[in-house]
């Protein structure tokens, strides 16, 4: 399993984690022809080597000409769904940016829709957003790691005046994340790194044990007293054993008063906002009447937003959560061509080779509906595809 640890050692912006996958091996190229998807010709994605405190990183720059100085999420999602980008990251960075425009709303007391996101809004942010998705499909990054968020103190100059660090969009998309003061008065994570961080990252923590393959650094634009660099370190990880399962945590509450209509919102809400899974069980409840169990499976970083989920958007008033331990098949993404378009395939692997292949279901429902054709069709001819490629 290819994985990526994300070495904090000034914190993160989008243009340092772009940097850093460039120096590690995503050719700029191909990054500037994939974000050609974006259909968007007021920028230009700049890359050139520089040096911080004696280190040699990549540097990279959004340059941008005349453009709106904020948008509304809405015409931020606009572009990302009008765009030729891969569906994937088309899904990932909508997430991502709905998260921000949460957090900024609840901030300003307003609506995500109604929200200005200033300089959130810019193309540059959306470049460095998609452009780091991009580059992690580049890569095959199946698992992202990182060390605690080392966060900056002082003020910053913004939209509305002097801004406390760190910035308070950023503490609040870092809820629920490890973090570590500095004594450096510098914005060290930006809100678009810490939005990045907070989707991406799976465990934060010591680098785990894995077969190191390449190393890279992405340089900030500011110069510190240390080395204003996020390093990325890529390899291998030892594949999920019985003896090392995945500590994960289940919440679950039962309901019998939910408008049934609500349901679907609800697990659609749980699922952008990072959790792995989430089931509705029928059960018996007091008083003879029939309710639902909404089951959640999270990472234990992610229990506090999936509470306050919960409490917002259903009638509960308790929640229990239990600790659990996932024993998991190695996995990965990859995306095929066929006559119907890309179709992405889930790969899990055991011990002893690949044992199940499964086509996406978005993919091939788009597919079937675009095409005319019955579903299962799709299924078929991707697996097919998939199989006389590689030989099976």
């Amino acid at each position: 399993m290819k994985v990526l640890y994300f070495d904090l050692i000034a914190g993160a912006s989008g243009d340092m984690v772009l940097g850093a996958l460039i120096d590690a091996g995503v050719s700029a190229d191909q990054l500037r022809a994939e974000l050609a998807g974006l259909k968007l010709d007021e920028f230009d994605l700049q890359v050139k080597k520089v040096t911080k405190n004696g280190f040699q990183a990549t540097k990279v720059d959004v340059a941008v000409g005349e453009q709106p100085p904020e948008r509304h999420l809405a015409q931020i999602l606009e572009i990302i769904t009008e765009s030729d980008l891969p569906t994937s990251v088309k899904e990932r960075s909508t997430a991502i940016f709905r998260r921000i425009a949460e957090v900024e709303s609840a901030i300003h007391n307003t609506s995500p829709d109604q929200i200005h996101l200033h300089e959130l809004g810019g193309t540059d942010t959306i470049v460095d957003v998609t452009g780091v998705l991009l580059a992690l499909d580049i890569l095959e990054i199946s698992r992202v790691f990182s060390s605690s968020v080392p966060l900056g103190k002082g003020f910053i100059e913004g939209a509305h005046g002097q801004i406390p660090l760190p910035a308070p969009a950023t503490a609040r998309l870092l809820e629920g994340i490890p973090v570590v003061g500095m004594d450096l008065e510098a914005e060290l994570v930006t809100p678009t790194g810490a939005a990045l961080l907070a989707a991406l990252v799976g465990k934060f923590g010591p680098v785990p044990e894995m077969s190191l393959e390449n190393i890279g650094y992405g340089a900030g634009s500011r110069d510190l007293v240390i080395p204003n660099l996020l390093r990325v370190l890529i390899g291998s990880l030892q594949e999920e054993t019985e003896e090392r399962p995945q500590q994960l945590v289940i919440l679950e509450c039962n309901l019998d008063d939910l408008n049934p209509e609500i349901y679907p919102y609800v697990m659609e809400t749980l699922f952008q906002n990072g959790a792995l899974d989430v089931s509705l069980i029928p059960v018996h409840m007091k008083k003879n009447r029939p309710g639902v169990q909404i089951q959640v499976l999270a990472e234990p970083f992610q229990a506090a937003k999936m509470r306050e989920i919960l409490f917002k958007e259903t009638s509960t008033l308790g929640i229990r959560q239990l600790p659990a331990a996932r024993y998991a098949l190695s996995r990965k993404s990859i995306t095929i061509k066929t006559p119907f378009g890309e179709i992405r395939l889930k790969i899990a692997s055991g011990p002893e080779g690949e044992i199940n292949i499964s086509p996406e279901y978005e993919d091939c429902q788009r597919a079937a509906r675009e095409y005319g054709i019955p579903l299962k069709q799709v299924y078929q001819d991707a697996l097919s595809i998939y199989l006389a490629g590689s030989g099976k």
